[in-house]
């Protein structure tokens, strides 16, 4: 799976562990640094929520993790692209049920409320889950989706 990973210039110290974890790892994905280094104060979440929704849209990614500081305003920003659906995650079942019942493609975390290691566990969570196909959750994709192309 390509998995791209982006940060503002709060959630980078976190995404370049994550980076570095999940590389070593070894789960077979192919991770994406779509940017975010910490060093620009500037680096506004929104950027970064644009980058990686882009790479979801186009089909450069299959799943995104976008780190801020409270993983709110990255969450908030990626869902106005069309295609994302993206939740902060701080704990490994919601993680994991979000990509099961929602088909959820992007997690975000906040990297001043979350440790290094919990946010490794829901990273691997969240790649190692696959949508259910289930009809209610089929049904209630499809009310999303619906709701998405209103406001398109």
């Amino acid at each position: 799976m390509r998995v791209a990973l982006s940060a503002d210039h709060a959630g980078a110290g976190l995404k370049a562990e994550l980076l570095r974890r999940l590389a070593a790892a070894g789960l077979g994905h192919e991770l994406i640094d779509l940017g975010g280094d910490g060093s620009d104060p500037l680096d506004d979440y929104p950027d970064f929520a644009r980058r990686l929704g882009t790479a979801i849209r186009d089909g450069e990614a299959d799943r995104g993790i976008l780190i801020c500081g409270s993983g709110v305003g990255a969450s908030v920003a990626a869902n106005k692209m069309r295609g994302v659906r993206a939740a902060v995650c701080h704990d490994t079942y919601s993680a994991h049920q979000g990509v099961e019942h929602d088909d959820m493609n992007v997690l975000t975390l906040g990297s001043r409320v979350i440790g290094p290691e919990l946010a490794f566990e829901c990273a691997v969570a969240f790649l190692g889950a696959t949508f259910s196909g289930e009809p209610r959750h089929v049904r209630r994709l499809g009310k999303v989706l619906a709701i998405e192309a209103e406001g398109a």
